[in-house]
């Protein structure tokens, strides 16, 4: 029983590795899109950030602190306007780590879209190569074979544990 519980989990397990690998990209180009997509969303989340930052810089001028808490009476103002003024700051502080952070990711990003692109350039101008589609046919049969294979001994194993059941039974 336990070896069959041991066989049924390496099946599974290599079903899986090879239903990831077929969702990989197959191309450079599908890499160029993919990482397009990427560098648009983190454009994106910059510009936000960007916008935050400078709404942060005005309300941190002391005219805006004051004006904020205009109508907070207090017979310590000045500690308020030095508390807002520190938790806009840090705020602030926090923004532009974050800022620093999407910079770095769009540079990679860029990077990587330049690598893949002249990978993907390199790609159409060989050609699809004779060896090339020979690969993505064997890999396409490949794949077929493991899930029929897959399902074949699955399908034994289920099988085999009810006569095996079934034998225990008349005995």
């Amino acid at each position: 029983m336990r070896l069959n519980a041991g066989i049924i989990t390496f099946v599974l397990l290599f079903a899986f590795i090879i239903t990831a690998q077929a969702q990989q990209p197959t191309s450079a180009a599908e890499s160029v899109d993919q990482l397009r997509l990427q560098l648009i969303d983190v454009q994106g989340k910059e510009e936000t950030l960007r916008t935050r930052a400078q709404q942060l810089d005005e309300a941190l001028k002391p005219e805006n602190i004051e004006r904020s808490l205009a109508g907070v009476g207090s017979t310590k103002p000045e500690e308020l306007r030095e508390s807002r003024r520190r938790q806009l700051q840090i705020e602030r502080d926090g923004v532009a780590a974050q800022l620093r952070v999407l910079e770095e990711s769009r540079t990679r990003l860029e990077a990587a879209i330049r690598d893949a692109e002249n990978r993907a350039y390199q790609e159409s101008a060989r050609g699809p190569s004779p060896t090339n589609q020979f690969v993505l046919q064997a890999v396409s049969t490949t794949r077929w074979l493991v899930s029929g294979s897959v399902g074949a001994v699955v399908a034994g194993l289920v099988a085999g544990f009810f006569v095996r059941r079934r034998l225990r039974q008349r005995s």
